[in-house]
């Protein structure tokens, strides 16, 4: 790909989320100056929503993980099944692997969570897990 730049041009990495600055001198001092500014950059893919009390957020920024010692949490596991839950205490996890179906009780709407989701579930509430491929997962509570 060929991209011509007028006075300034931006490149976007994605990986590192961020912005570099590139500046050019005219083409006649046959010289090139290059400006790194790095800004905070959130990718639009790792935007939190909220939906039936169950906040998440798909697929957050590496950065977001260790800011909160996700890879330190214990972790937890379970095979394809269907069971009740209540949550004696604000949960916090990130999903490896594994597609679930959460209903809250009273509910006729589900939120579906699998890899890569940051999900906190509320104190208090009464749900039921539907384990459609097996979960592999840290949490946190508290």
């Amino acid at each position: 790909m060929a991209s011509l730049c007028v006075n300034n041009c931006f490149i976007l990495n994605t990986h590192t989320h961020t912005i570099q600055q590139l500046s050019f001198l005219p083409a006649t001092t046959n010289r090139r100056r290059r400006i790194s500014v790095t800004i905070a950059a959130e990718s639009s893919s790792s935007m939190a929503t909220e939906k039936l009390g169950i906040k998440i957020e798909k697929n957050p920024p590496e950065s977001t993980l260790a800011q909160l010692g996700v890879r330190n949490w214990p972790k937890w596991s379970c095979p394809p099944s269907k069971f009740p839950w209540t949550y004696s205490d604000k949960e916090t996890c990130y999903l490896l692997e594994g597609e679930v179906k959460v209903t809250p009780a009273g509910s006729k709407e589900s939120v579906e969570i699998g890899p890569g989701d940051l999900v906190v579930f509320p104190k208090g509430m009464s749900c039921t897990w539907d384990v459609s491929v097996s979960v592999d997962k840290h949490y946190n509570f508290g």
